[in-house]
């Protein structure tokens, strides 16, 4: 009598193969579908302690800070400071030491009477400085263009914005920013993610009906402008390259953004979400602003 050989026939060691590969297959969509909400959760988590951070503001100073970039309208000159900048000086300060009640958010940390507010020199002024209403630690803040290698930043070149000031970045990792400690040799690498949004609410206004093409956004609830030149930036992985979803938001037809923040709940006149405080919107997994996975503190 024959007796059979023990082991895998190919047919049988390729049937294996095949149903560990399907089942690899249908892990790797799981995994990362769980990453994912993971990532959404810890984002959910970091505006809900900007806003924390917000409340207290506005307790100390009457009112959440201003987003405002420029306005056509008014001619301003002053077009370097846009609201993503002015969150971050409010909550950490302008040098991340501190937001001096006296400062009227300007890019070079004077205020309108010529004082330079910001000075670490003064001890009075320093003795004067509120918060960081954010820990530093964990604040996620980053100067916004690389200006040496002991002022490493998120972009490049910053366009229209002062380059040697900060914003509040989204536990989304897109791009490693190296510092060199001072006086030596030794660095250390954190991962930034992109800028996040700060727009406050004109509670003035009762208006949210954008005429397509008017650059005039100034007298609605939410002006589409205050982040605008940040947004032109384009992405920190590859922001010298546009995108379509990046052009919807810079274009000067802002129907894009308008729709986006309106309550659909609403049906009576266009209104948006939050019209009596702020709204802010991280870029989400891809970095980029205007997709279906950005993450917001308003909707659902």
């Amino acid at each position: 009598m024959k007796r059979r050989e023990s082991g895998f026939t190919i047919v049988e060691l390729l049937t294996v193969i095949g149903i560990m590969a399907m089942l690899v297959a249908l892990l790797i969509p799981a995994v990362n579908a769980v990453k994912n909400t993971a990532k959404q959760t810890k984002q959910k988590a970091q505006f809900v302690g900007i806003e924390t951070a917000l409340t207290a503001f506005r307790n100390d100073y009457g009112d959440y800070p201003p987003s405002d970039w420029w306005d056509p309208t008014t001619g301003s000159a002053v077009r370097n400071y846009c609201g993503a900048q002015k969150l971050a000086e409010a909550l950490v300060g302008w040098d991340l030491m501190g937001f001096h009640p006296k400062s009227d958010f300007r890019a070079n940390g004077y205020n309108d009477a010529g004082v330079f507010v910001y000075n670490p020199n003064d001890a009075v002024l320093m003795a004067q400085r509120k918060g960081p209403y954010l820990e530093l630690a964990t604040a996620s803040v980053f100067r916004l263009m690389d200006i040496s290698p002991d002022k490493p930043g998120l972009f490049i070149d910053s366009g229209l914005l002062a380059p040697d000031t900060f914003v509040l970045c989204d536990v989304f990792s897109v791009k490693k920013i190296t510092f060199r400690k001072p006086g030596i040799s030794e660095t250390t690498t954190q991962h930034a993610g992109t800028p996040i949004l700060y727009y406050r609410a004109n509670t003035s206004s009762k208006s949210l009906s954008y005429t397509p093409g008017s650059p005039n956004c100034g007298e609605l609830i939410y002006n589409a402008r205050d982040n605008f030149p940040l947004i032109n930036l384009g992405k920190l992985a590859d922001w010298s390259k546009p995108s379509a979803a990046r052009r919807r938001h810079v274009l000067e037809d802002f129907s894009f953004f308008y729709e986006y923040i309106r309550d659909p709940k609403i049906t009576a006149r266009p209104w948006p979400y939050r019209p009596d405080s702020y709204i802010l919107i991280s870029a989400g997994p891809d970095g980029e602003y205007g997709t279906a996975d950005d993450i917001c503190n308003f909707g659902n």
